[in-house]
């Protein structure tokens, strides 16, 4: 068996006390994101399997008409998820060409002093209080420019649709900006050193290189569009029914849980349980779809040297 010299043994010294304290602090500051979403998934899941004692599930997940509020009460839960579902796909129909043609162009095309003024301002909209473009949408949006070219109503899933989009728009251009900016030099450079045009190097190698950043970006703003609550309770309005047509008036199930929170609802009510249980069907949405963002970009991922 070996032993350290005496001047090695000097310099072998144990832990002092404070890096054991900034190690403990670190470590507790880590597992306080862990602890509260297991908080949160255990009153979900309590609350939830409370509502369904008195509810049957099968009504819930595959009933078309929802009524929590006037008698006959009605517990399907398909109209709150489709009008989710519906502003959250007008949002984005907004938001990925808006979001993709802006990262385009402060990734390959804008010099650094257009990107450092631009970027920081687009950036700036994902900063703005949703209850703010929600007044806009029902204030300005809607009775100034769609009433009059496709008749929507006071409230309507267009114009929530419209602003949830400006709202996510940064998400996307932000995310796959930095995304294209991390593709290598060199391979640009290949493609202009064999012919190909800017548009092209973008198109053909920039983008496909990119592309899980991109998908990543597109996921993880539909997932904020579909838990974006001001914008949709101002603008969508609270009419649940099973129904495709933005111009109607939808509501989503973040517009409910807003609806149920703000009323007198007794706290032993099957209506105040069933807040629960549509948070529990929002939160699944949402997991879901940050999974699958977290899958398209390790498998999909570029490893560069």
């Amino acid at each position: 068996m070996t032993t350290l010299p005496a001047t090695s043994r000097s310099l072998v010294r144990p832990p002092h006390r404070r890096e054991q304290a900034i190690e403990a602090l670190l470590f507790l500051a880590a597992s306080l994101g862990v602890v509260t979403t297991i908080g949160i998934v255990l009153v979900l899941a309590f609350q939830t399997i409370e509502f369904f004692r008195l509810v049957g599930i099968v009504e819930f997940l595959t009933g078309t008409v929802w009524s929590a509020s006037i008698e006959p009460f009605r517990w399907g839960v398909l109209p709150l998820v489709l009008g989710t579902l519906l502003v959250a796909i007008i949002a984005l129909v907004v938001a990925i060409p808006l979001g993709l043609l802006a990262a385009i162009y402060l990734a390959e095309y804008a010099s650094p002093r257009t990107r450092t003024a631009i970027k920081p301002i687009l950036e700036t909209i994902a900063g703005i209080p949703t209850i703010v473009l929600g007044f806009f949408a029902i204030n300005f949006l809607t009775p100034v420019i769609l009433k009059p070219l496709f008749g929507v109503g006071t409230f309507n899933a267009l114009s929530a649709g419209l602003m949830v989009g400006l709202l996510v728009t940064p998400v996307i251009a932000s995310l796959s900006e930095d995304a294209m900016r991390a593709v290598p030099r060199g391979l640009r450079e290949g493609a202009f050193a064999m012919g190909a045009t800017k548009f092209e190097v973008v198109r053909k190698v920039v983008v496909p290189s990119a592309l899980s950043g991109i998908m990543a970006s597109i996921i993880l703003a539909m997932s904020r569009a579909i838990g974006e609550t001001m914008i949709v309770v101002i603008a969508g309005g609270t009419n649940p029914q099973l129904s495709v047509d933005p111009r109607e008036s939808i509501q989503t199930m973040t517009a409910f849980i807003v609806q149920i929170s703000l009323g007198d609802t007794p706290q032993t009510s099957v209506q105040f349980k069933s807040l629960f249980a549509v948070a529990a069907v929002l939160f699944t949405m949402t997991f879901v779809l940050n999974i699958i963002s977290n899958r398209i970009v390790a498998r999909y991922r570029n490893q560069y040297e």
